[in-house]
């Protein structure tokens, strides 16, 4: 996890919304929001996943390994954290770098 750490290994766990976006499109991602269940719905999508960062430890296995976890919450302060654990559980995942928010209008764009 230290790899992480370094400014090479920091931007391969770092994704844009513009980023995103393309990927979400593509349907080679899904997003994962992190938020906690008392924060307002942003994004009613159907690659979304909404999982509480209190329960993720224990139902991470409901999201797809094959394609790309994009983790997201309003600030950054919880999806580095989250798309570390889901790294060391074997996905592919990377977090947000701008916040739900900033997502939500790229996706209107």
């Amino acid at each position: 996890m230290l790899k992480y750490a370094t400014p090479e290994g920091n931007k391969e766990i770092k994704i844009t919304p513009k980023e995103a976006k393309s990927l979400l499109k593509n349907k080679k991602a899904v997003l994962l929001d992190i938020r906690m269940p008392d924060e307002e719905d942003v994004l009613n999508e159907s690659f979304v996943f909404r999982i509480n960062p209190l329960i993720l430890k224990n139902n991470f296995n409901a999201l797809p390994k094959d394609k790309t976890i994009i983790v997201a919450c309003n600030t950054q302060n919880r999806s580095p954290f989250a798309a570390l654990f889901l790294k060391e559980k074997g996905y592919d995942a990377k977090y947000l770098t701008d916040g739900i928010n900033e997502l939500k209008k790229e996706l209107k764009e």
